[in-house]
């Protein structure tokens, strides 16, 4: 077996195996998560309308790190299908100043998100959220069933959705962990019109074979120029996977690579600065016509100033408006949702962080060398609650 053109046995050699495997398994995996939340729709249902009765309910979207970012994908999905307040923060934020987000007289729906559950902070913010608010509903995503936010005792209302047990990535960085959780986002949000959502998801699924098959070499080739920065951009959903992208390249580089990301609007106010002769900047562009036109002007806008070491796009179709080094084109019509890209967009810089992950002599798999990052974080100490607001 050969993933690449790279035998099953060279990849454990270079301690790539599961990164690899992990990275291609997505497409399969996103059908499975499709799967499974059809055939529990009923369940889901019931618990999401009985939460959604609560006219001034907040929803809070939350995660550690890879987790986190999910939210910031689902934003819009979940105020447009739920019509409720929601805001997107990291458990990381909510347990060190949990007053800032969390009221007692609100009544508050916390969506988490978690590979594993065992962060330190994961099962710390819902502790504290049971706390501090007097109605709290629970809905956990989560890849382990083992986990400890999967088997969090609340006595406020719970429901657990749990991800195919081959969404529980082995590698250190999160790959089909993370988007299989942020499809399963998106499918609970809209889980009213999920029977007629089968063709999108295949079509999710070819996307990201294509991206797999046809365009490893591509990536293969980028992976071996001399670069040392990667700028990701995204807007709207898309934010959240160029937020993704960058951690998961720094990620596997061990932090040889340094990464940014922005909103292509956001990245005219100084942060264009980062940009130099050894940047890659990679752009996200929506299937949006409207979104694109602020999209393709920030793009032309780069070849004035400072130049880019390679522009690399990736896109639904075409783009004729803009002018790029590379292109990671999908199909030939605009035919998917714009937050269902955000699932497949996450691919590129997967692989190119896989492929420069090995042009640099380390393990994918585990590829810190001082064990500075480890899959499961380490070290934190959370420490007793007050519930009386400072």
């Amino acid at each position: 077996m050969k993933i690449w053109d790279i035998s099953t046995e060279e990849l454990r050699n270079k301690g790539g195996y599961y990164t690899a495997t992990e990275i291609c398994n997505q497409p399969e995996i996103w059908q499975k998560v499709y799967d499974k939340v059809l055939a529990e729709k009923d369940n889901i249902q019931a618990f999401t309308n009985k939460v959604l009765q609560n006219e001034k309910l907040h929803i809070i979207l939350t995660g550690a790190g890879t987790s986190a970012f999910i939210g910031l994908s689902l934003l819009g999905t979940y105020k447009r299908s739920w019509h409720h307040f929601t805001s997107s923060v990291s458990t990381t934020d909510m347990v060190s100043h949990p007053f800032d987000y969390l009221f007692s007289e609100v009544p508050t729906l916390i969506i988490s998100f978690a590979r594993s559950g065992n962060s330190p902070e994961s099962v710390a913010a819902v502790t504290i959220a049971d706390k501090i608010c007097r109605k709290c509903y629970h809905l956990i995503i989560t890849c382990d069933k083992d986990g400890e936010l999967a088997n969090y005792v609340t006595k406020n209302e719970k429901f657990v959705f749990m991800l195919p047990p081959d969404a529980n990535d082995q590698s250190l960085a999160m790959t089909s962990s993370y988007s299989g959780m942020l499809l399963a986002g998106i499918l609970i949000a809209r889980l009213g019109e999920i029977e007629n959502m089968r063709d999108k998801i295949s079509l999710l699924c070819g996307y990201g074979n294509k991206i797999l098959n046809e365009y490893s070499k591509t990536f293969l080739e980028i992976a071996g120029m001399d670069f040392n920065r990667v700028v990701f951009l995204g807007s709207g959903p898309q934010f959240g996977t160029a937020t993704e992208s960058h951690l998961k390249l720094q990620e596997l580089t061990d932090g040889k690579i340094i990464c940014t990301t922005d909103s292509f609007l956001g990245f005219r106010h100084g942060p264009k600065a980062v940009v130099d002769n050894k940047t890659i900047v990679v752009y996200l562009l929506s299937n949006q016509a409207y979104v694109l036109q602020y999209e393709n002007d920030l793009v032309s806008a780069m070849k004035r100033g400072k130049k880019a070491m390679l522009e690399i796009g990736v896109m639904e179709t075409r783009n004729d408006s803009v002018e790029l080094n590379k292109e990671i084109i999908l199909a030939d019509t605009n035919s998917l949702d714009e937050e269902l890209l955000a699932v497949c967009n996450i691919i590129p810089a997967q692989m190119l962080g896989f492929f420069k992950s090995i042009n640099l002599g380390l393990q994918p798999d585990s590829p810190s060398k001082s064990g500075a990052i480890s899959r499961v974080v380490k070290g934190v100490t959370v420490y007793p609650f007050i519930t009386v607001e400072a």
